[in-house]
C-alpha cells in the first residue's frame, strides 16, 4: 500500500466511521464464499480485521462512531451469526473424526492392534460440546483441527499397516496370493479419506499459517511517513 492510500485510513465518514469501522462490517457473501467452511469464513474476516488494524492510528482502535459503537463493537454485532454457524460447522467436522476415531478404537481392542496412535485423536480434537468466542476462530480452533485431523491419518495408516502385517505374518508364508488383495483393501479406506479430508486439512494450514492476505508486502502505518501539502 502506498502512502496516499494509507492516508485514507485517516478519513471518518459522516456517521463517525474509520476505516476499521467500516473493515469490521461482515464481508458480502460473495467474498465469503471464497473460503468454504463457516470457521474458516469467521477465521478471514478476524484475519482481514486484524491485518487492518496494523494501518491505523492507535486511537482509532477504540474510536466510537455516532452510533457509540467502536469497530470491535460493530465486528462482533455484524459475525453473531457467522459465529454460531461456524461452531455448527467444526462441531460437525469433530463429530465426523470422532465417529472415524471410534471405528479404528474399536477394531484396535479386538485385534490386539497398539493402540498408541488413536488415543491422540480422542484427546486432541474440538470440544463439540464447548462454547467458543470470536477470538478461538483466529489461531486456537484451527490449530486444534489441524492436530486432530494429522493424528487421525496417522492413526489410521498404522492401524492399515498393522492389520497387513498380521495378515503377511498369518497367510504370507503359504498364501503369498493372498496379500495383493488384501493391501489393495487395506489402502482402500486411507485413500478415500485422505482425499476427502486432506484438502480440508491443506485449507486450514495454508489459511492459518500462510503468509497472510498481503503476503509480505505489508507494512504497519506507523512505519510510514506521510507527507501531506
Amino acid at each position: 500500500m502506498s502512502a496516499y492510500r494509507q492516508y485514507v485510513t485517516l478519513l471518518i465518514d459522516n456517521s463517525g466511521n474509520t476505516i476499521l469501522h467500516l473493515v469490521a462490517q461482515l464481508a458480502p457473501p460473495h467474498k465469503l464464499d471464497l473460503v468454504s467452511g463457516a470457521a474458516l469464513q469467521m477465521q478471514r474476516e478476524l484475519q482481514w480485521f486484524k491485518e487492518l488494524e496494523k494501518f491505523v492510528i492507535p486511537s482509532y482502535k477504540e474510536k466510537e462512531n455516532s452510533a457509540k459503537e467502536t469497530p470491535a463493537m460493530v465486528f462482533t454485532r455484524e459475525h453473531k451469526e457467522l459465529v454460531v454457524r461456524g461452531e455448527r460447522w467444526i462441531k460437525d467436522t469433530s463429530h465426523s473424526c470422532m465417529i472415524t476415531a471410534a471405528l479404528i478404537a474399536s477394531s484396535n481392542h479386538c485385534s490386539s492392534i497398539p493402540v498408541y496412535v488413536h488415543h491422540f485423536v480422542v484427546d486432541v480434537p474440538v470440544n463439540p460440546y464447548f462454547t467458543h468466542t470470536e477470538g478461538d476462530f483466529l489461531h486456537f480452533l484451527p490449530k486444534r483441527l489441524i492436530i486432530g485431523l494429522v493424528t487421525l491419518f496417522l492413526s489410521i495408516t498404522t492401524m492399515m499397516i498393522a492389520f497387513t502385517t498380521a495378515v503377511f505374518l498369518v497367510f504370507g508364508h503359504k498364501n503369498a496370493w493372498v496379500l495383493v488383495p488384501v493391501a489393495a483393501l487395506a489402502c482402500l479406506p486411507v485413500t478415500s479419506f485422505v482425499s476427502l479430508q486432506f484438502p480440508l486439512l491443506f485449507d486450514v494450514i495454508s489459511l492459518t499459517y500462510g503468509p497472510g492476505l498481503f503476503g509480505e508486502a505489508s507494512v504497519p502505518f506507523t512505519n510510514i511517513s506521510i507527507k501531506v501539502e
